[in-house]
């Protein structure tokens, strides 16, 4: 299927848009500070998260084609939720993601920059929310303003802007219940909330991981007593804690052992690590600012790529009962309790994987001690369908088209819950899975950016896959 887009002439109009209409628009976004309610729990009151959904219609009320429907949606006790909808000029209904909630400030921003201040620099835009994930709506309706402007048939054109995916997404699941009859049946879904691994490619999300979590307690005393006195007769909670983590995963490799916690990587997954693992090179692990000689447990490239995808992995995240070392006196302490964060598969259910990490830990504790874990939540996974066909065939010609190399198909290691629960909802959608997260751009972080030029490059390729849509019959 050749694109249908006049390529020369898409270039000029989105170079225009950001930087006449969207650049203005966002720099006036970071100035919001749109925490979202996990950050905020006066986000009601405060009224930041509403300025951002005002700031937002005002533009989509300026850009969105004649005809649209643009409006805020907000139920009862829950964060506000921008729909705009854009009628079809020709076959199929697609629907497009994204969040206007922010992360919190965070220290360590350069003295030039500040979460709440827009600052340009090198082809970055500086500021809170800029890349995570405040450009997603201005980069979406650009997209189809511009099929629209080419005169090409479009499908009918959903934008779905949230504002407390930060917190987890919890009024997501309520408002799709609200809008039911009014999201219809999308054919491809679009979220641009997503990485990419260098900002000169396109670069496709295939997957993402779940994940389970919880607080493992042991507990050997009723209060402190003296080391000397008791060690050797009173078990360290420590240990104890340290053996049942063996029960989940190998403390010399990391691999995770307790079954039903794995799962089995699908051939084409393993061919696009490999493509994948052609471009980047090193560059997967040399981003990190390891210590000292420390390695990743694997040296291919192709197989850190899977470890990061489609393995699980064990993190204690945090931890109570043990004293600053300074403050430390030779007690041996009445209890540990750790914060575990498992990652997992993107097949694997994350209820169950709950379930199951809790009847390793609990079940016939060590010499007998008082051991408990309590679940701290549990998000499933998302595997993209196969894109093969019309979605497969427009995105390499795009990638082409807007980058000048070949798309690169590639698992992410976060999760985003919403892409479940719209493949649940929508088994048939073909999905559209990408973003700006790359190198340096540091969200949740001091000096958060947005890449400007992947930016624009992103919204002609959305623009591509919307016109190959309505053209795919």
């Amino acid at each position: 299927m050749p694109l249908q887009i006049n390529v020369e002439q898409a270039r000029d109009q989105v170079d225009a848009a950001w930087q006449d209409s969207i650049l203005p628009a966002l720099k006036a976004f970071i100035r919001i500070p749109a925490k979202s309610p996990a950050f905020d729990a006066d986000w009601a009151a405060n009224g930041h998260l509403d300025d951002a959904v005002a700031l937002a219609k005002a533009w989509c009320e300026e850009i969105a084609p004649s005809g649209s429907s643009i409006e805020v949606v907000q139920l009862p006790g829950r964060t506000p939720l921008l729909w705009v909808d854009v009628p079809a000029t020709g076959s199929g209904e697609t629907l497009l993601y994204g969040h206007l909630d922010k992360q919190p400030e965070a220290s360590g921003w350069d003295d030039d920059k500040g979460p709440w201040t827009p600052v340009i620099e090198h082809d970055r835009l500086y500021g809170r929310g800029a890349a995570d994930d405040g450009y997603a709506l201005f980069a979406s309706l650009q997209a189809v303003r511009l099929v629209h402007d080419q005169g090409l048939p479009h499908p009918r054109c959903m934008l779905l802007i949230e504002c407390a995916e930060e917190s987890g997404s919890p009024d997501l699941p309520a408002y799709l219940d609200h809008l039911g009859p009014r999201l219809g049946q999308p054919d491809l879904v679009v979220c641009l909330d997503s990485g990419c691994a260098n900002y000169d490619q396109l670069w496709v999300t295939t997957s993402l991981r779940g994940m389970a979590a919880g607080d493992l307690r042991v507990r050997v005393l009723e209060q402190g007593v003296h080391s000397g006195d008791a060690g050797g007769v009173v078990p360290s909670s420590f240990r104890i804690a340290r053996a049942l983590l063996e029960r989940i995963e190998t403390a010399d490799t990391g691999a995770i052992t307790l079954p039903g916690l794995n799962a089995d990587i699908p051939a084409e997954r393993y061919e696009q690590a490999e493509r994948a693992a052609q471009v980047l090179g090193s560059a997967l692990s040399d981003k990190f600012p390891w210590a000292g000689q420390t390695q990743p447990r694997q040296a291919s490239t192709r197989e850190q790529i899977l470890d990061r995808t489609w393995r699980a992995a064990l993190e204690v995240i945090g931890a109570d009962g043990l004293p600053p070392t300074q403050q430390s006196g030779n007690v041996l302490r009445a209890e540990t309790q750790l914060r575990l964060s498992l990652r997992l598969p993107p097949t694997v259910d994350g209820q169950s994987a709950t379930r199951a990490m809790r009847a390793a830990l609990e079940a016939d504790p060590p010499q007998g001690a008082e051991v408990t874990f309590v679940p701290g939540g549990a998000a499933n996974g998302w595997n993209a369908p196969a894109f093969s066909g019309w979605l497969g065939e427009c995105l390499e010609q795009s990638a082409t088209a807007w980058f000048g190399k070949a798309a690169v198909f590639i698992g992410e290691g976060g999760s985003i819950p919403l892409m479940n629960l719209l493949g649940e909802r929508f088994p048939d959608a073909r999905f559209l899975v990408t973003g700006v997260l790359g190198p340096g751009s540091n969200a949740h972080g001091p000096n958060e950016f947005l890449h400007l030029p992947m930016a624009r490059r992103l919204t002609g390729v959305v623009a591509e896959a919307l016109a190959a849509q309505s053209a795919r019959d």
